[in-house]
């Protein structure tokens, strides 16, 4: 967790307007003027709001209004702002990463404290304000002795932090208006009781109406994942939308066998235009040029010319010779058939070549009419390969199914009876809840915290009885010495306790847990004047110096002081290795000693190597140590 930025306008202890960024790290925040400011109170106002207009005592003097805003980075890893109008409503916003725009989380108090507790990663007030908030109040020095409660009210004592080293006695004229303000405290008292049983209510409620919320929320991650698959669903491919055939698939099934259709047809037709070109010869010879030809003309004039030359003369016997001419001139008369035919033939030749184009442009024609559509479906689904084209296809019906599932899941979480009765009692809760605010507004717009009556009730109460009887001379030492004052209340029983809720073990494994680091760290502060410390299983520190085990509470003031910084900067430092929250110091180091500041800011900044260190403080030394300075 990590404070990203702070917001504000009229804010006591600030600039009158204005917005600081934190980064990482040990970071000081140098107040305007000399006045501390309340950074602590205001985040403690701004994470836990109580809804009663508390956070109105922050308004600076003199304005009407103020406003206070603080960004931070839960534990989740998603960054919050949180707005409040101080003494009036406020809203809890998250960033969403996708528009990089804020949307609204909860505008109710309650809603808005228990979605931090549960989603944000805050502690409870409580530890948040006493393990992580350091300032000036919580120092045991700055708190009351514990002697003066016994001697004048047993009752008190118990149950009110004595102030017999701080309380005034009031004068014998002013019991009177001690009386009346005490009776009006005890007035206050009883309202601030109601007040309190109310909003113990109040939470209670807002708990519950959170845990219904949870469940009811339980299924937005259903209707989520429905709206997605039934968009994907939509979106989905299919015959129609891709202008395809309605039997895409069937050819796609079948696109092999038409590729071998074509290429044996293609094949065939080679085979057919091979024999065909074997049997016409490329070129005929002229019949001039056939020497067969003219030898059977010769033979054939030969035979004549002999055959009517010797007839004629000698013999007439020799004129059959003539008869020989015929075969001469039948064989001639074949060679020039032969020509003729051949002749024919070649003539043929164009003319059978055209049908076989026409054949081959047939085969790729019908070739093209069965593929054309499988490679328009593989272009238009952007698939590299016709095996994908059917699951392409099929992925609509895979959806429609997915859908389908999605709302049966849907609407058993709704039929479970626990989810049933959590939509019927959120409002029953919600109804409640609203009654309660009423009459909590009804109180009063602010009532302060019981606690607080309680101690100031105890003070008057104190300074009533001191008045009336004063107490006795203080009792002297055997040497004659006024005796030593009471003890300061020991801090490590609450610190550990508190310690242990956040480590999630008990207080003597929180004890062995933080022991060394915690006396490495009192040694430093104290110039090894304290050698070790120790705890018993109530958790009370003894302090050893000089081989002797001394309380804390018996330790000087400022020795104690150091030893609970030195408790605190332990616990912080070891919960940051677990879950990383800010410290956030005020101006707590008034009374030490000026040599030892630069040894407290370089823990403070070692510190800063953990987790976000803010130290509220206008000294120019922890300026000078920190990794960055911010003017609040």
């Amino acid at each position: 967790m990590q404070f990203v930025e702070v917001a504000v306008q009229n804010v006591r202890g600030f600039t009158p307007a204005g917005r600081f960024s934190l980064k990482s790290g040990y970071l000081v925040l140098k107040p305007p003027s000399a006045e501390a400011s309340p950074f602590a109170g205001v985040l403690l106002a701004l994470l836990f709001a109580d809804g009663r207009g508390g956070d109105a005592s922050f308004i600076a003097p003199g304005a009407k209004s103020g406003k206070a805003a603080l960004t931070f980075q839960g534990v989740d890893g998603a960054t919050y702002r949180v707005l409040r109008e101080l003494g009036g409503s406020g809203t809890l916003h998250r960033l969403n990463k996708a528009t990089q725009q804020p949307e609204l989380v909860s505008s109710d108090a309650s809603e808005m404290n228990q979605f931090m507790r549960g989603q944000v990663g805050l502690p409870p007030r409580t530890t948040f304000e006493q393990l992580y908030c350091l300032q000036v109040g919580q120092l045991p020095s700055r708190r009351p002795r514990k002697a003066a409660a016994k001697a004048v009210d047993p009752k008190a004592s118990g149950k009110f932090p004595s102030l017999a080293s701080a309380s005034t006695v009031a004068p014998s004229d002013d019991i009177a208006a001690s009386e009346a303000k005490a009776r009006a405290l005890e007035a206050e008292l009883i309202s601030a009781r109601e007040v309190d049983g109310l909003q113990f209510k109040v939470d209670g409620l807002s708990s519950q109406i959170f845990d219904a919320d949870q469940r009811l929320k339980g299924t937005e991650g259903l209707k989520v994942a429905i709206h997605d698959a039934e968009n994907a669903w939509r979106a989905a491919p299919t015959p129609q939308t891709l202008g395809l055939p309605q039997d895409i698939l069937n050819r796609v099934q079948r696109y092999s066998k038409v590729v071998a259709k074509r290429d044996d047809a293609l094949v065939r037709l080679g085979a057919d235009r091979d024999a065909d070109a074997a049997d016409v010869p490329d070129s005929v010879e002229p019949l001039t040029e056939d020497r067969g030809f003219w030898v059977g003309i010769a033979v054939g004039v030969l035979f004549l010319g002999l055959g009517l030359g010797l007839g004629l003369g000698i013999d007439s016997t020799f004129r059959y010779l003539a008869l020989l001419d015929i075969p001469a001139f039948g064989f001639s008369a074949f060679v020039a058939l032969r020509y003729v035919d051949e002749l024919q033939k070649s003539s043929q030749r164009g003319s059978k070549e055209g049908r076989f184009d026409a054949r081959e442009k047939k085969i790729h024609e019908e070739f093209e009419a069965e593929a054309a559509p499988v490679r328009m479906a593989q272009k238009a689904l952007g698939v590299e390969s016709l095996d994908e084209i059917p699951a392409a296809l099929e992925r609509k019906e895979l959806l429609a199914a997915r859908v389908v599932e999605l709302k049966d899941q849907l609407a058993a979480v709704e039929a479970d009876p626990e989810f049933v009765a959590a939509s019927t009692q959120r409002q029953a809760l919600k109804d409640q809840l609203e009654a309660l605010n009423a009459e909590l507004i009804q109180k009063g717009s602010y009532v302060r915290d019981i606690r607080e009556v309680e101690r100031e009730l105890g003070r008057v109460k104190e300074s009533i009885a001191l008045a009336k009887a004063p107490p006795p001379p203080a009792a002297a030492g055997p040497d004659g010495a006024p005796a030593p004052a009471e003890p300061l209340e020991d801090p490590s029983p609450a610190l550990l306790a508190q310690a242990a809720d956040i480590f999630t073990t008990d207080v003597l494994s929180v004890q062995a847990m933080l022991k060394d680091r915690c006396v490495q760290y009192l040694t430093a502060l104290t110039d090894r004047r304290y050698q070790g410390v120790e705890w018993d299983k109530e958790g009370r520190a003894f302090a050893l110096a000089g081989g002797r085990r001394v309380p804390v509470g018996e330790i000087p003031p400022k020795d104690l002081d150091l030893y609970y910084l030195a408790l605190r900067l332990t616990v912080v430092e070891k919960g940051s290795a677990r879950v990383k929250r800010p410290f956030v110091l005020e101006d707590v180091f008034a009374g030490v000693e000026e040599v030892k500041l630069p040894l407290i800011a370089r823990m403070l900044k070692h510190l800063g190597t953990l987790t976000q260190v803010l130290h509220v403080t206008p000294h120019p030394g922890f300026a000078q140590m920190s990794d960055g300075t911010v003017n609040v």
